[in-house]
């Protein structure tokens, strides 16, 4: 092999190296801003093409190179996602990561990576859940994600403060994760008998159960059903229809306990909750055949 083309192949498997052990990073970046580890991937494929081709003697600091060219195009594919997600049949909710088969996805602060902090990300605009995430997942400097963004510092502090205060807000404090599994086990043996006392018992007083079928899943509600007697009165009229016939797979998802729902070898639906101290909060069903490419089927029980 020529020199020329020697050197310039010793310099991509460098490139390589430098783009794989960042990797997990910026897969972390992409999919807490979108909440789809398939855009997340396409992102990351992006800034992997960008990488080989960009003069990288010229880049004095490979690992902000990378994560600002992920955040920035997190942030031009948020937007757009944004519309998209206004024409969504039913409520979207963000599309699982199995964090058991791959500890890497929630390596940084796992808290930001819950289903539920995920649905309260959207609520913010894509440049405030950017600062938001650099910040509180990735412990990233003011300064730096101020580079990022293209704003003064101060103004990023602003950012960061005034997304804090608004998931602050909008979410009680977490159960520990065995609290977590344990009032899911609860909920999953009353929900396939239908016990409505047991449910009343189980929720919080304003419960929502949100299911995600993406318009292509008969019984998933179209609407956020919400309060505790209306959830309970839809998980009994619920269950004869969706529970027989099924087998149940624990997994661990975005760091906390979930169950897949398999009808056959078919998996239908990944269900989770968000609970505190008040019981369970939000139920949470991905029932869009999309998104459960992520999760998989693990040891039982």
């Amino acid at each position: 092999m020529p020199s020329g083309d020697s050197e310039a192949a010793s310099a991509l498997d460098q490139a390589a190296s430098v783009f794989l052990g960042l990797r997990p990073r910026l897969f972390g970046i992409a999919y807490r801003m979108l909440g789809s580890s398939a855009e997340a991937e396409d992102i990351v494929q992006e800034v992997w093409v960008r990488w080989q081709t960009t003069d990288r003697t010229a880049v004095l600091d490979p690992a902000a190179f990378l994560a600002t060219a992920t955040t920035r195009l997190a942030i031009n594919l948020a937007q757009s996602a944004r519309k998209r997600r206004e024409t969504y049949v039913g409520p979207w909710l963000p599309e699982p990561v199995d964090t058991g088969a791959d500890p890497e996805a929630g390596a940084e602060r796992g808290e930001e990576l819950e289903l539920a902090v995920l649905l309260l990300l959207e609520r913010l605009s894509p440049t405030e859940r950017a600062a938001y995430v650099l910040r509180e997942s990735f412990d990233y400097p003011y300064g730096q994600i101020a580079a990022i963004l293209k704003m003064s510092e101060t103004n990023t502090r602003q950012l960061v403060s005034r997304a804090r205060k608004r998931i602050a807000a909008e979410r009680r404090t977490p159960v520990s994760s065995a609290a977590h599994r344990r009032l899911l086990t609860a909920f999953l043996a009353a929900a396939q008998t239908g016990d409505l006392a047991v449910l009343e018992e189980l929720f919080a007083a304003d419960v929502v159960n949100y299911s995600d079928g993406g318009g292509a899943v008969r019984g998933a509600s179209r609407i956020p059903v919400i309060g505790r007697t209306r959830v309970a009165k839809f998980m009994k009229a619920f269950a004869p229809r969706f529970w027989p016939g099924t087998t149940i797979d624990w997994v661990e998802a975005n760091g906390r306990p979930g169950v897949l729902i398999s009808h056959g070898d078919t998996v239908t639906a990944f269900v989770t909750i968000s609970a505190s101290a008040r019981g369970i909060d939000q139920i949470l069903w991905v029932m869009n055949p999309a998104k459960l490419a992520g999760v998989s089927p693990g040891p039982a029980g």
